[in-house]
């Protein structure tokens, strides 16, 4: 394994250390020989799809780290934070390929091109994604164009916006006086003159989280309102969740779209409805320290 040279990775790399080390002195009889398990190679020819997670590198997983850090080149995506990026040797190849609301910079069937050649001249490729690789990022099409050129992949989930946005307002996705479904939606077909199945959405008894829906939270109020959700039911909007920039808005199915308008929140954006919401402003928030931000309520 190569030397921890970047200023930031060895930081972040020590402070696991730390960690592992007063965890687990007390639960075995030499705890000063505990080292965390970073075994392993980036190997050549394979295409990793790794989930970079919500943005905060601290939320990384070993894995992920450990790969950044071997990986001949990296294709990421334009929601992998900066503090990321930052743990990349200097001397790896890099290729954005980010797409953005309106805009694509790369298409997808030449996403799934750049990682066929260069896995095919014998590197070892990262394909590094936003969240979750598997929730809304389209790990599919790129298994299927992996597949079809005979390159082995292999997938190393990170932490969800979802996920990142919940723990930094405080507050469970699910809970049992509150929601007995999570259910994760795509906004896209709002924005592809599709309709949303209001009906099955509107229920009381779960939690609602849009991805990628910004734009779309004035129809997505509404849609919920005229299928029977009440007016008063609660909603927050999270943009760049788990970063210092990050921003919130929390409201009502009939306030949000007004108090979006007075209050413009930057996109990425995730949406969270149900009752659950009510929470952050019943309970003390168990932050991530000197990153999530109090809510604009």
């Amino acid at each position: 394994m190569p030397a921890l040279s970047n200023p930031l990775l060895q930081k972040w790399f020590n402070a696991f250390m730390r960690l592992s080390h007063r965890a687990l002195t007390p639960l075995v009889q030499h705890g000063a020989d505990i080292r965390l398990p970073l075994r392993g190679e980036c190997r050549s020819g394979q295409v990793y799809l790794v989930g970079a997670g919500s943005g905060d590198a601290e939320l990384l997983t070993l894995k992920a780290a450990r790969l950044l850090m071997q990986a001949d080149a990296v294709v990421y995506d334009r929601l992998v934070g900066d503090d990321v990026l930052a743990l990349i040797p200097s001397s790896s190849e890099r290729y954005y390929v980010g797409k953005a609301r309106g805009h694509h910079s790369v298409p997808q069937a030449e996403i799934g091109e750049l990682m066929v050649k260069l896995a095919g001249e014998g590197k070892s490729v990262v394909r590094l994604k936003g969240g979750d690789p598997a929730v809304f990022a389209r790990m599919g099409e790129e298994l299927d164009a992996l597949a079809a050129a005979q390159v082995p992949a292999a997938i190393v989930p990170g932490i969800t916006a979802a996920s990142a946005a919940a723990a930094c307002m405080g507050i469970p996705l699910t809970d049992r006086g509150h929601a007995q479904q999570l259910r994760f939606v795509t906004a896209q077909l709002c924005r592809e003159d599709g309709t949303p199945d209001w009906e099955t959405l509107a229920r009381k008894d779960e939690t609602l989280v849009f991805y990628m829906g910004l734009s779309k939270v004035d129809a997505i109020c509404h849609g919920l309102r005229q299928a029977g959700l009440p007016d008063e039911w609660p909603i927050m909007l999270v943009a760049n969740a788990s970063q210092r920039e990050q921003q919130s808005l929390v409201g009502t199915l009939a306030d949000m779209p007004e108090k979006l308008a007075a209050s413009p929140l930057p996109s990425p954006c995730l949406i969270v409805v149900g009752s659950v919401v009510q929470r952050v402003a019943t309970t003390p928030a168990v932050k991530i320290p000197d990153v999530c931000a109090a809510p604009l309520i």
